[in-house]
């Protein structure tokens, strides 16, 4: 079985992640699930712009509205869906002794809300001048 398949079999069953090596000073656990927590705000605050995009500029065109808005709606579900992943292959790494798990994924969400926010820029801008 693929780490990747355990991994989503321990989101639903985290007591058996306690199965794996030893248990590690609690303090590491709980800012485990303290920056699981942080994952999942910035997850729902994502998803929270993308629907404000979509509600509050009716005078977008149409295409860079949806766009824009499934840009921050899609960020926030792969936020969200890291964020537990996130937090069971460090939960797993601690137990084992081992390095924390090395990721990506913040340089991909920063570069996705990067290109968003030039793009709203561009909107401020060119609404501004209309």
């Amino acid at each position: 079985m693929s780490e990747f398949v355990r991994n989503i079999r321990l989101w639903f069953a985290p007591e058996r992640v306690r199965d794996e090596g030893g248990t590690p000073d609690y303090r590491f656990s709980l800012a485990n699930e303290r920056t699981f927590l942080a994952w999942l705000r910035t997850a729902l605050a994502l998803i929270g712009g993308g629907f404000a995009v979509d509600q509050f500029l009716p005078d977008l065109r149409w295409a860079w509205r949806v766009g824009l808005a499934l840009a921050l709606l899609a960020a926030g579900v792969l936020c969200s869906l890291r964020a537990v992943n996130h937090w069971v292959r460090c939960e797993r790494a601690m137990r084992r002794g081992e390095d924390l798990p090395a990721s990506r994924f913040p340089a991909l969400l920063s570069l996705v809300v990067a290109v968003v926010a030039v793009a709203m820029v561009l909107v401020v801008l060119v609404r501004g001048e209309g």
